[in-house]
């Protein structure tokens, strides 16, 4: 069990690890309203990482705390009705003149990475959230799914921030009723 676990911890840390990006990395321009963020968000649309090869109907929990958020992350393995697999974060504000950075740390505080909110839509409910270098992106909606044309304007937005959206996977999306 403790190697499965040093295991884990070492691959998150070489998909976390800063890289120098090819193009500069988009600042966020909107100041987050923190208890937007608040509740269940799914995941759309997600860049390739380690973590999360064959994970199926993703899913972020953000909880407020007094010291921030805690966010448990889930998803299914190989299918939207596969195995369960979640791991913890806890996300602190790393900017609160905008509200859109967030240091998260994983396992217990052995790896940290900053993220960033880039583009939020809480009309249309939906975000784009970014690692710090860029590397990482993830389309998230408050629904397990978004209409088509929301969609396509989220998309049309990663482009415009210089993101190749061809890289983007589309996992499948939750289930309503499945019980998580």
């Amino acid at each position: 069990m403790l190697r499965r676990l040093i295991l884990a911890a070492l691959s998150a840390a070489l998909m976390l690890a800063p890289m120098a990006a090819a193009q500069a990395q988009p600042e966020p321009t909107q100041h987050i309203e923190l208890t937007k963020m608040m509740g269940r968000w799914y995941e759309v649309a997600r860049f390739p990482n380690q973590i999360q090869k064959g994970c199926e109907a993703g899913a972020s929990d953000w909880t407020p705390q007094s010291w921030g958020f805690a966010v448990v992350q889930s998803c299914h393995k190989g299918a939207p009705d596969g195995p369960l697999s979640v791991w913890k974060a806890k996300a602190t504000v790393a900017d609160p003149a905008t509200n859109a950075k967030f240091k998260m740390s994983f396992f217990g505080g052995i790896v940290s990475q900053e993220y960033w909110v880039l583009e939020h839509h809480p009309d249309q409910g939906w975000l784009v959230l970014a690692t710090a270098n860029g590397k990482y992106l993830w389309l998230m909606s408050q629904k397990p799914t978004l209409p088509t044309a929301i969609r396509a304007q989220a998309l049309a937005h990663i482009r415009q921030m210089g993101f190749d959206v061809g890289r983007l996977e589309f996992p499948q999306p939750m289930r309503l009723g499945s019980g998580d």
